[in-house]
């Protein structure tokens, strides 16, 4: 089998894992099957899209909302205690537009703990989210958001601060089945 039709298997079998009807037997599959590294506390809800699974991490309590995009080809760590909510992408890979042939650059994404990414945000290549940070719905985070601050807009800008001694479990309330 050549590399483009294994690569096109392992999306289309990624893409089809995120609709199983189950959060565990998706964690399940994607740690034994897909290797990614994630915590036995996190969960997943369905509808997910995640790119390079093997260069993915996610830590413990940390809830990814329902059509999130994780792209990792570029490496993606997202840390404890998160809640990334519904329809959020991350991308690690972007086309160089000043480049002739138009090449993809890769640059990791560091995603701190306690973090809150509102629905819809976009987290752009080589951008790090400070532990305890908010990135407002529908914000385009194109630089490194400071540890504690609020973010919101397009490109975001630095809209509030946010207490510091953070210490609660989004896995630990009510998860639905899916």
């Amino acid at each position: 089998m050549s590399n483009s039709y294994k690569t096109a298997f392992l999306y289309l079998s990624l893409k089809a894992l995120g609709h199983v009807p189950s959060r565990r037997v998706r964690k399940v599959v994607l740690t034994h099957l897909f290797g990614v590294d994630i915590a036995s506390s996190a969960v997943l809800y369905g509808g997910f899209e995640i790119r390079s699974p093997r260069k993915l991490k996610i830590g413990a309590n940390t809830v990814i909302g329902h059509r999130a995009t994780l792209d990792a080809r570029g490496g993606l760590t997202i840390g404890n205690n998160i809640n990334l909510s519904s329809e959020v992408m991350i991308w690690t890979a972007q086309h160089d537009y000043c480049d002739p042939e138009f090449g993809t650059m890769f640059k990791p994404v560091v995603i701190g703990d306690y973090v809150w990414l509102g629905p819809r945000c976009i987290i752009l290549p080589g951008v790090t989210i400070g532990a305890g940070a908010v990135v407002a719905a529908g914000a385009v985070v194109t630089k490194d958001v400071e540890p504690y601050t609020v973010v919101g807009g397009v490109p975001a800008q630095k809209i509030a601060d946010r207490p510091k001694g953070l210490n609660y479990n989004p896995a630990a309330g009510p998860i639905p089945f899916i």
